[in-house]
């Protein structure tokens, strides 16, 4: 794994991109990526599972996968990770504590084993990657966000996380809150503009999870000439 990641760092390139963006390897400029940005309870996730399935064997969706390769790469337990991914991350370095070595991660370290894993994974192509900034890390994907009615996200929230109402609104104002300030102090943008992305759904009762995955598969056909 080591072996892989620096393969991809030695592969990081400069270019017009890449002045803005130093994070992409020259081959995955052309491989069929898709970046999905979503609400917390919008169905995102499940989304990108159904599109790598429609589009073939080939295809992957990548959801807790990239947090256990950055666990991996930084020799830290998976749950530190987990609770510094997408989460307000402090200028100052974060002291995991002496039961895990007394070791320190902070905001360049972070960013510099993610983007090492989203170069990886954009080398290989075929990929739905969900969240994590994948759309600034690969600027060249089909760049996709879904959002939703806040009564929905209720519903989902309750009906997936097995919680009540109360706690379910709690949980989603604390994800949207997070994700603006993972979005802001990584990238140095908003996470819910929509000039960030090729196409914004907003699913409801006009447009519902089937229809948005048909016309995302279709779009990525038509963008990569599959």
């Amino acid at each position: 794994m080591r072996r892989l990641f620096e393969l991809v760092e030695k592969n990081l390139f400069l270019s017009n991109i890449s002045k803005k963006f130093p994070f992409v390897s020259k081959k995955n400029l052309n491989k069929p990526i898709i970046t999905l940005s979503r609400e917390f309870g919008s169905s995102g996730s499940i989304i990108a599972e159904t599109i790598a399935k429609k589009l073939g064997k080939k295809w992957k969706a990548y959801h807790s996968e990239i947090v256990n390769k950055i666990a991996i790469n930084t020799n830290i337990n998976k749950n530190i990770i987990d609770k510094i991914d997408e989460a307000k991350i402090p200028a100052i370095n974060l002291i995991i504590g002496d039961f895990f070595g007394k070791k320190y991660v902070n905001l360049s370290s972070y960013l510099k084993n993610l983007k090492i894993v989203m170069s990886s994974i954009g080398d290989r192509g075929y990929a739905v990657i969900v969240g994590r900034g994948s759309n600034f890390l690969l600027p060249e994907s089909l760049k996709i966000r879904i959002i939703t009615d806040m009564e929905k996200r209720i519903k989902n929230v309750m009906k997936f996380k097995k919680v009540t109402r109360e706690k379910a609104i709690q949980m989603i104002n604390s994800s949207d809150k997070k994700r603006a300030e993972f979005t802001t102090q990584l990238f140095k943008h908003s996470n819910i503009n929509p000039y960030h992305y090729d196409v914004v759904f907003k699913t409801g009762d006009l447009l519902d999870d089937e229809d948005v995955v048909n016309t995302i598969v279709q779009m990525a056909k038509k963008k990569f000439n599959l």
